[in-house]
């Protein structure tokens, strides 16, 4: 592939004015101030586009007409991440919202063959896994039959399933998950996450001294700030905790996200919370036997409960930038750099070597994806090729 021209570079280490990059393969093989080089010329009207790499969802629970806990072969599974990256999300952890132990046990299993398979692909698309629940308090839109205590056997085999997948996300309720469980995931190398629980701050505050880092979507499914009674929230927000947030304003008004991110600047994880009709243009799926409907931009049960979001990561990015009137180079971070950080990873960084899995800003809005020796479109609706 010839150059790319006519852009700035946004990445974990900051931003470069005016720079050039050069692909060959699926790698970066140059990266370069601008200095004449020959080939596309990103920029339009005399600005320059801004690149980033791929964003980076902790909170995948499904796309392509698949739910993780559906999926039955290591294909099920990278066709839940093709369907995000044609959204502009480059990796995913697939996450298993509270399921059977036999399930837990089976879905740690197919992720890793999968891993190997995009390892192969080289595509970085896999990073690990995030089980949410099932050791929680506040079902939502859980099973609440699926809703237990951790047990020794549990923790067991989450050690071994950090151990094959490189990376393991844990979401946990502080009153079903004493610290001493938390610290003993920890110790396993474990990246835990509080959510889904009613406790108090001081709950919450021992949970952190234990060694949780952050609260999975802030806000939803938690106990709330109140003046006398701070919660998970207050606790969180208070200690300058990493807080994922879904962006789609339904769940999280905007008034109360730029609170959150006022109060606590740097610390958002944006996250889709995205579900089976990802990239389809289905209007209902099935979760634990329950019907999911799919209508005026909410995922919700029969009794109007919330069952995830219809939300891509990229829109997320886009909708706080326009609510914060702020510009893409601050918001961006939240969807690539925020996540790796929050799981202990290097910050992305834009240089020779680097995956070439990048996205195309423009304007307040991703306009394109540079995958290897293609410049693609950022399909926002539903991807070619899935149900509809």
């Amino acid at each position: 592939m010839s150059w790319l021209t006519g852009l700035d570079l946004l990445d974990g280490a900051g931003l470069r004015r005016n720079m050039a990059l050069r692909v060959a393969g699926d790698r970066l093989a140059e990266v370069a101030a601008f200095d004449g080089q020959k080939g596309t010329d990103l920029s339009e009207g005399g600005a320059r586009a801004l690149v980033t790499p791929g964003l980076f969802d902790l909170q995948v629970n499904g796309g392509a007409g698949l739910m993780l806990g559906d999926c039955r072969t290591p294909a099920d599974v990278l066709t839940i991440a093709a369907a995000h990256w044609a959204s502009g999300t480059a990796a995913i952890l697939p996450t298993l919202i509270s399921d059977r132990p036999e399930v837990t046990a089976r879905v740690i299993d197919l992720v890793v063959a999968a891993q190997a398979q995009a390892e192969t692909q080289a595509t970085g698309a896999l990073p690990g896994l995030h089980l949410e629940g099932p050791h929680l308090a506040i079902a939502g839109a859980h099973d609440p039959a699926c809703l237990r205590p951790m047990t020794d056997t549990d923790l067991a085999l989450y050690a071994e399933a950090r151990a094959r997948l490189g990376r393991l996300l844990i979401t946990v309720a502080p009153e079903v998950v004493p610290p001493a469980q938390i610290a003993a995931l920890t110790a396993e190398g474990i990246t835990v996450a509080l959510g889904h629980t009613a406790c108090d701050r001081d709950l919450a505050e021992s949970a952190y001294a234990a060694g949780a880092v952050m609260a999975t979507h802030l806000f939803n499914a938690m106990s709330g700030l109140h003046h006398r009674a701070p919660g998970l929230v207050g606790a969180t927000l208070d200690r300058g905790a990493p807080f994922g947030l879904i962006a789609d304003g339904v769940h999280v008004d905007p008034a109360v996200l730029r609170v959150a991110l006022r109060a606590s600047p740097g610390a958002a994880v944006l996250v889709s919370d995205a579900m089976a009709v990802a990239g389809t243009g289905a209007e209902r799926f099935t979760l634990a036997g329950r019907e999911v409907l799919r209508r005026n931009g909410r995922l919700e049960l029969a009794d109007g409960t919330l069952a995830g979001a219809d939300l891509t990561l990229v829109q997320a990015v886009e909708n706080v930038a326009g609510w914060l009137f702020a510009g893409i180079e601050e918001v961006a971070p939240m969807g690539f750099d925020a996540p790796a950080r929050v799981l202990g990873m290097e910050a992305p960084e834009l240089a020779e070597g680097a995956a070439a899995r990048l996205l195309v800003w423009r304007g307040g809005r991703a306009v394109a994806r540079v995958d290897g020796g293609g410049v693609l479109p950022v399909m926002d609706g539903q991807v070619p090729g899935l149900p509809g």
